[in-house]
């Protein structure tokens, strides 16, 4: 995750990030201003419109669009920092849960062979899982007809679930425990799954396609058709205008797919892997 100072504009303004989306709509841009220049020219210098005709009207259309698009361009982005929002929380009551367990676990154990094999059991799940949401695969689990290589009923996160409460059971058939202790850290280990749970529902469930597609193209036509309305009154300097429309557009819609899965590699994808370094680290503090 990219760190930065919230109240420096002068890095935020001169400076290009390499997660910046100017670079990735670069090409775009550069075809979108050679085609505007070239309407430009046909409108502005070859077909010589008279002051009458209907295409100078285009513009009209561009006002009332304007507003459709701004909207959906909200619902987009609102749902997509949801989706990273609550990974967010995911993690941060994983987090708080690896805590509470080994804080309880440390009070109810005394064998220091039981203390150690949940030192590594705990972390343990939170690095499996922050692979498991990594893996590719993990978000093709709902598509049917692909055939998958990862062998779901050996679900990873899972098998470390079951090895940690398998434990606690052997420490309750051996009297160590006690029931209502059984029961205290059942629950403890119950919400791990419940945020693998959440996870994967995140994880495997995209922004459905005829969302994502319509928007895309409602986006690229728009941009398209500008140069037709706007020739007529900015003449060549349509082709900046029209440049920064679709940059701005376009930047949004980019930032809303990298940050609707926040469990990948982007640079603005949650550091699961530092927050599972951190919960090794408290959790060897606390046993």
């Amino acid at each position: 995750m990219v760190q930065y100072n919230t109240k420096d504009w002068i890095t935020f303004i001169f400076r290009f990030h390499k997660a910046d989306t100017f670079r990735l709509l670069l090409p775009l841009m550069i075809f979108i201003g050679i085609y505007s220049g070239f309407i430009g020219y046909l409108e502005v210098s070859y077909l010589n419109l008279p002051e009458n005709s209907y295409v100078r009207n285009i513009g009209a259309m561009h006002g009332m669009l304007g507003f459709v698009i701004s909207l959906l361009l909200v619902f987009r982005t609102n749902t997509a920092y949801d989706r990273w929002w609550e990974g967010r929380r995911m993690w941060g009551s994983l987090v708080n849960n690896s805590r509470n367990l080994a804080m309880k676990l440390s009070v109810i154990l005394r064998d220091e062979h039981d203390r150690a094999y949940f030192r590594k059991a705990i972390p343990g799940y939170a690095s499996i899982l922050n692979k498991h949401l990594k893996n590719e695969e993990t978000g093709l689990s709902l598509f049917e007809g692909l055939d998958l290589k990862i062998d779901h009923e050996k679900h990873r996160p899972n098998q470390v679930a079951k090895m940690m409460f398998e434990k606690i059971n052997d420490l309750y058939n051996s009297g160590k425990i006690t029931g209502d202790q059984l029961i205290i850290l059942n629950s403890e280990i119950q919400s791990f799954t419940d945020i693998c749970g959440a996870c994967e529902r995140i994880k495997n469930t995209p922004i459905p396609y005829s969302y994502s597609a319509f928007l895309k193209k409602f986006i690229f036509f728009y941009v398209m058709t500008l140069p037709f309305g706007y020739a007529f009154t900015l003449g060549y300097y349509v082709v900046p205008v029209v440049v920064f429309i679709f940059y701005v557009l376009a930047s949004l819609e980019l930032i809303a797919e990298e940050i609707e899965d926040p469990f990948g590699d982007d640079e603005n994808d949650l550091p699961t892997k530092k927050i599972s370094e951190n919960i090794k680290k408290h959790v060897g503090e606390i046993l």
